[in-house]
């Protein structure tokens, strides 16, 4: 899986730092919630993809997000690996780490591609 997936988690990751760059810092954090929603299932991307909200948190001077990350950093450690991840949670401290949610279309698509190759 983490093969598979981490060219699509990756992009996200590029597009979230384009965006950051442009001063977009709503569309830099979809960007990581989509590499969340997309890597989640990999302790590696899932991981990862907390450490760069964490680094967006800091970057925003954002304190309730970066110490929401904090706590899903180590979640996201000790939990994926036994699949407790719910699906299509996005991530971020505004939601809660275990309500699962809708995927959109897209990351439907890319789920869908990767399980199936």
């Amino acid at each position: 899986m983490y093969q598979k997936m981490k060219p699509f988690v990756q992009q996200e990751f590029i597009s979230a730092k384009k965006f950051a760059a442009e001063g977009d810092s709503r569309q830099a954090f979809n960007a990581l919630e989509n590499a969340h929603v997309l890597g989640q299932h990999s302790t590696i991307l899932h991981v990862k993809s907390h450490l760069k909200m964490l680094q967006w948190a800091i970057s925003q001077n954002d304190l309730k997000e970066a110490l929401g990350q904090i706590f899903r950093i180590v979640g996201a450690a000790t939990k994926t690996f036994v699949g407790l991840v719910p699906s299509g949670n996005t991530g971020g401290a505004n939601v809660s780490p275990f309500k699962a949610m809708p995927l959109s279309e897209r990351n439907k698509r890319i789920i869908k591609l990767v399980n199936d190759s």
